[in-house]
């Protein structure tokens, strides 16, 4: 093998060992160190150590053991540099023969015990600031940067990193445990826990053509985690709700693109090409959760998904009840993204000036003046009223903004589409 093509298959073996393995391997090391910040850091050359000694020595047949055991190393260095004395010497020797015992175990083919749940509940423990927990878990668990995590929370990336160094700091200091918490502390924790797996799915739903490598994997990812917190609380409504949302979109993922690869809005899509057997799941969960008494966000979400399955089984849209749970989940949230969508679903059936009555309400909101779709949409809606000139600058701010290739494409048609528009009208 070349030396070329040794780098390539090392990192390639990394990048998909990063992508299946990192959340499991921080939440290993960062249950036994109680340091997230440390175990993040000595994964982190674990991995540069990789990448320069596979292309030398070959990529290990359990690469996953190979990084553990080098970020375990660097761990219990880092340790001892900070620690002195004998009651550090016993520690040090407790953390040693506890971080290498699963180790030996892992070099022997046993896969790495799997406590990203106890992650993320310690992530979102009371003692760290209500809105920092979400964020903590996508960069701790996932693997996501502090730019990618600010976008999907409406931050800048410089406040959002200075926050979660601060959080990982009060999980050391304060001594947080790794552990699935009791059940009468779960309700304070879970919504953080549910929020930061719905941003990761929102994420990856981003890139359905998964061509960006940060952001391939996260539907799956965030479809396993909605699985493992619904087995671990079954009659927890919010959960379930959650998972039959991302089921509902995830349905959808065949439709999303042409044949081309071009991208196609909801309104556009073949509802045959549409995932049959997730919907079914989908609907299943929704009843189970209507049946507990008790409503809320992710329900409302998972519903306004189902409503949309309306149009699979008669052909036409069902607005007047998407508008309806819009209402109710504005109601709850306040949220500026479910303002836009409202206005979108309002568009359809009282007319777009109408719709721009009701975004009035977080147009002041400077969050968005970052955020693509709320520029796309207000394009739409003053196209629809003929305000063609404030429609364009609005769609030069959507295209701007766009990271997709594809719904770039798409609103550059719809910006050439309005120019023609105009000049028709004109000549007319």
């Amino acid at each position: 093998m070349s030396s070329r093509e040794g780098d390539v298959q090392a990192r390639n073996t990394a990048g998909a060992v990063a992508r299946r393995s990192y959340g499991k391997l921080v939440a290993f090391l960062a249950a036994r160190t109680r340091d997230v910040a440390a175990a993040e850091d000595a994964l982190s050359e674990a991995f540069a150590s990789a990448l320069a000694n596979w292309p030398l020595t070959g990529c290990p047949s359990n690469p996953e053991a190979w990084l553990l055991t080098v970020a375990r190393r660097k761990v219990i260095d880092v340790a001892r540099r900070r620690r002195s004395g004998e009651i550090a010497a016993a520690q040090l020797q407790v953390l040693a023969e506890e971080l290498g015992a699963t180790a030996t175990d892992v070099a022997k083919d046993i896969e790495v015990p799997d406590q990203r749940l106890a992650l993320m509940f310690a992530c979102a423990h009371p003692a760290i600031d209500a809105g920092i927990r979400a964020p903590l878990i996508l960069q701790v668990v996932l693997g996501l940067d502090a730019s990618m995590i600010a976008s999907a929370f409406l931050m800048s990336p410089t406040t959002m990193g200075q926050r979660l160094v601060r959080a990982k700091d009060k999980i050391r200091q304060a001594g947080i445990p790794f552990r699935i918490p009791e059940r009468e502390e779960l309700p304070s924790r879970l919504g953080a826990v549910l929020d930061a797996i719905y941003a990761a799915f929102a994420e990856g739903w981003a890139d359905p053509g998964g061509t960006d490598v940060a952001r391939r994997d996260l539907p799956e990812e965030a479809l396993f985690l909605g699985r493992l917190v619904t087995e671990l609380l079954p009659e927890e409504p919010e959960a379930l709700g959650l998972l039959a949302l991302m089921l509902h979109a995830e349905a959808r993922r065949r439709a999303r693109r042409n044949a081309q690869g071009e991208y196609v809005p909801l309104a556009e899509q073949d509802p045959a090409l549409w995932d049959s057997q997730m919907i079914d799941v989908a609907e299943a969960l929704l009843l189970r959760a209507s049946a507990l008494g008790s409503i809320g966000r992710y329900q409302l979400e998972g519903a306004l998904q189902s409503a949309h399955v309306y149009r699979r089984r008669t052909g036409h849209a069902n607005w007047t009840a998407v508008v309806q749970l819009y209402d109710a989940l504005w109601a709850l949230s306040g949220s500026p993204v479910v303002a836009i969508n409202r206005a979108l679903a309002i568009a359809e059936t009282e007319g777009a000036g109408a719709a721009l009555c009701a975004m009035q309400d977080v147009a002041a909101d400077v969050r968005l003046n970052e955020y693509q779709p709320y520029w796309a949409a207000r394009a739409e809606l003053m196209a629809k009223t003929g305000a063609y000139s404030e429609a364009r600058r609005a769609y030069e701010i959507a295209i701007g903004l766009e990271r997709d290739p594809a719904v770039r494409r798409f609103l550059q048609r719809r910006q050439l589409a309005l120019a023609l528009s105009r000049l028709q009208s004109d000549i007319i």
